[in-house]
């Protein structure tokens, strides 16, 4: 079993930054990868990127690369997900999710981010 807790969203305005916070406990993550997702209103989940724990590899999605930057610290089990230059359109349920294989296993209970205009 793998805990996951996000934390980190809230009220940000448009253009500034905010990190969120994905702790994970229950196992070693090694061998493991961590994904982040998001969910708007009325939108379907949206797949933000992921990181390789072992190895720190990066991979992201169109629509946030080069704005969102996901990092781990393995010493706090914690990865991190770094949005900068926010949009509105960022506004959404922010979560966090575990894989070994193609499909998530265990997710976090998610964290609201609301980016103001």
């Amino acid at each position: 079993q793998v805990q996951l807790v996000e934390s980190g969203g809230g009220l940000a305005q448009a253009g500034g930054s905010l990190r969120l916070s994905c702790a994970a406990s229950g196992r070693t993550l090694s061998g493991w990868s961590m994904d982040w997702f998001r969910q708007a209103p009325g939108k379907e989940r949206e797949w933000l990127g992921i990181i390789n724990w072992d190895f720190g590899l990066t991979n992201y999605a169109d629509s946030v690369k080069g704005r969102f930057t996901i990092s781990r610290d393995k010493a706090k089990s914690t990865v991190y997900l770094q949005m900068d230059r926010l949009k509105p359109e960022d506004t959404a349920v922010y979560y966090c999710a575990a894989r070994r294989g193609p499909k998530a296993e265990y997710w976090g209970q998610g964290t609201q981010v609301t980016v103001s205009s």
